[in-house]
């Protein structure tokens, strides 16, 4: 495939930014006037006041975190639930109204956070007593973008992750390089310690585009990751190593604010760490094109959620990586 031509101008590009700018949702006509049309909109805390971002925190617990709806209790503990629960909670609130930790909301649920890190550097209790270097990577992600970039919490984070790569730079759930059963990854009574990864066994691009987040949301961070991120492009629409969302069809299975790895999620990473575009990414990125409907959405599978403006919002993160790299839609 012949590599993709810049184009700082598209009719079509701007054509579904003034659509989306025209949206009935306050804050993605915000953010595409900010990112996309670079129309001057005022501080973002204008959309701390918006009724949707009130309802999430007034179910904000004392302790600074929600409660996670149900739950098995075999599987992990309350805390860790809610662990869980607040980790999705910040997503809506950082990418959707833009909270950072000026907001005394989003200052507490980072606390409660942080209270899950363990002197190691990473954070646990989502996958009981193992790593979850997914997660960490995540949460990483969400508090540097609230503004903990500098947090001396965060820098041990990173250094844990750098400690436990697979041997081709990326990353895996170090559990899953010990060949432990899914049914047991949870049992922190048939496993009370966590497992150091099998660093021979290759990288899973589900776990790599998780942490690549982090690294991604600090500029400062993107030297130290030049082989994961070519290895993560070159992943791009293939199985993953490991069952956990191996399939394929999981790239096209998108969320907002992203969770998982998907496409979008993945683009979104790429762009913002600077990758130029190299035929992986040229043949994801024309997929992507072929998946644009005539009202400007695109015909992907959406998880996590039944917001009616999520298309939306999945629009708005692919017309980011779009202008990030210069390419029209």
């Amino acid at each position: 495939m012949p590599p993709l031509k810049k184009a700082p101008k598209s009719s079509h590009s701007l054509d579904l930014a003034r659509q989306l700018a025209a949206s009935g949702n306050p804050a993605i006509a915000y953010f595409t006037r900010r990112d996309l049309l670079q129309e001057p909109v005022g501080p973002v805390s204008v959309l701390w006041q918006l009724k949707q971002a009130q309802r999430i925190v007034a179910r904000q617990n004392a302790d600074g975190s929600w409660k996670y709806p149900g739950g098995k209790e075999r599987i992990r503990s309350r805390e860790n639930y809610n662990q869980l629960e607040t980790f999705r909670q910040v997503g809506f609130l950082s990418a959707m109204f833009g909270f950072d930790r000026a907001h005394p909301a989003l200052a507490r649920a980072a606390e409660f956070l942080f209270s899950f890190q363990t002197d190691e550097g990473d954070f646990r209790g989502i996958y009981g007593s193992q790593y979850a270097t997914t997660y960490v990577g995540a949460i990483m992600e969400l508090l540097i973008k609230a503004g903990y970039a500098r947090d001396p919490r965060i820098a041990k984070a990173f250094n844990w992750l750098l400690s436990v790569r697979q041997s081709d730079g990326g990353w895996a759930i170090p559990v899953r390089t010990r060949s432990v059963p899914f049914s047991e990854i949870m049992d922190s009574k048939r496993h009370p310690d966590p497992m150091a990864p099998d660093p021979s066994w290759p990288s899973s691009h589900l776990v790599t585009g998780m942490v690549l987040r982090a690294f991604a949301a600090d500029p400062a961070r993107h030297a130290q990751v030049h082989q994961a991120t070519a290895w993560f492009a070159s992943r791009l629409y293939r199985r993953d190593s490991y069952g956990d969302r191996g399939d394929v069809g999981y790239w096209e299975r998108v969320s907002f604010p992203f969770w998982f790895t998907d496409i979008v999620s993945a683009l979104d990473t790429l762009s913002s760490l600077g990758f130029e575009p190299d035929e992986h990414v040229a043949a994801a990125i024309e997929k992507l094109r072929k998946l644009r409907r005539k009202d400007g959405t695109f015909a992907l599978k959406l998880m996590k959620g039944k917001d009616k403006d999520l298309p939306q919002w999945i629009s708005l993160a692919i017309c980011r990586c779009f202008k990030r790299w210069g390419l029209p839609l």
